[in-house]
């Protein structure tokens, strides 16, 4: 038995069901983030396979890819800085209490 697109695509909906599970659901800020790098993966998972599947010839889904690797380093990098910001402001992540237009 090989494994096909349809498994690489299971398995890339399962993760961005829990990231999007956990991005919905949780409250605090860190693991916000990390549920959205999870979603990341999942994404980069289907574009790979896609590439794979449809086109294997031509690398277009590993240069996404890497295109998606990068903003989500970006991404982490920025909101971090964020989170730590509003650490040193409030003491506090907690989504939920977290008004920026009280200072």
């Amino acid at each position: 038995m090989s494994v096909g697109l349809n498994h690489f695509l299971v398995l890339s909906a399962v993760l961005f069901s829990i990231g999007m599970y956990g991005v919905l659901a949780k409250r605090n800020v860190v693991v916000i983030l990390m549920c959205v790098e999870i979603m990341l993966n999942a994404v980069i998972i289907a574009l790979v396979a896609f590439s794979r599947f449809v086109t294997p010839t031509l690398l277009t889904g590993q240069v996404f890819a890497i295109f998606v690797i990068t903003i989500a380093a970006a991404e982490a990098a920025v909101g971090l800085a964020l989170l730590i910001s509003i650490y040193r402001n409030r003491e506090n992540v907690d989504v939920e209490e977290i008004d920026l237009l009280k200072m």
